[in-house]
């Protein structure tokens, strides 16, 4: 059986837990060589690692703030020094936050639109300079959300709608290069996040579940099956899209 991801090398950020940990994973069951991003939960990122290499496959952890320039060109400077090249970007790092309009600070803002937004602009930046001949793949992690918000997510989904329009406006401009760059949107999803959260279990799933026609949450390993056909060659001619895997919910 051929590996879609055979000789490929993926950055997941984000990756050491959740619908990040998930797409890691199912990358380098495809072949892949795979380093997993981390804000903080190192401990995560090494079980994610030791999952990996455990059924034969191979990735690293990598510390990164993807909120902040100088973490983001050491993520991509350690991808290079590891593996010596680069295929994949998959922007799925994130915070979530549930805040009402009256509870929205000015450090809220700027942390949910530089984690969701800018983050992957400056990441897809030092992935495009690193890109070989025959180009790349990106993969931007939105949401639901972004087409169609709820109360208490305004930011989120403000900087969900913005990651697509990168995706929408970067096609165009990359195509030419031969770099592919799509969204998918989740719906909810059943991760260790949402959970500590309070989504699953909470308002939102109670709200979502029943406009899910699939009559069921997403599971990490839903995403990550669209995020490896997104990232392979059998996806070639596709770019500029926005794939939503929610089981139905728009």
């Amino acid at each position: 059986m051929s590996l879609k991801l055979e000789n490929k090398v993926a950055v997941v950020t984000g990756a050491s837990k959740g619908i990040g940990a998930g797409i890691a994973k199912s990358f380098a069951k495809a072949g892949a060589k795979v380093v997993v991003n981390y804000s903080s939960s190192k401990e995560l990122a090494d079980k994610v690692v030791n999952e990996i290499t455990e059924n034969g496959g191979t990735a690293i952890a990598v510390q990164a703030d993807i909120s902040k320039f100088a973490d983001i060109k050491r993520l991509f400077d350690e991808t290079i020094k590891s593996f010596g090249q680069l295929d994949i970007l998959v922007n799925n790092a994130g915070v979530f936050k549930i805040e009402m309009l009256d509870g929205i600070t000015e450090e809220s803002f700027h942390l949910q639109v530089n984690t969701h937004l800018m983050g992957p602009i400056l990441s897809i930046q030092q992935a495009v300079n690193l890109f070989g001949e025959n180009g790349g793949s990106i993969i931007n992690i939105s949401s639901t959300v972004s087409q169609n918000p709820i109360p208490g997510v305004m930011v989120y989904s403000a900087a969900k709608a913005g990651i697509d329009n990168v995706t929408k406006t970067l096609a165009k401009e990359l195509g030419p290069k031969n770099i592919r760059i799509n969204t998918i949107a989740p719906g909810v999803t059943d991760t260790e996040g949402n959970h500590e959260m309070g989504i699953i279990g909470g308002d939102i799933e109670k709200q979502m579940l029943p406009l899910t026609p699939l009559g069921r949450l997403g599971q990490p390993a839903d995403i990550a099956k669209v995020a490896v056909f997104l990232a392979s060659d059998e996806a070639g001619w596709v770019t500029g899209e926005r794939i939503t895997v929610s089981g139905g919910l728009l």
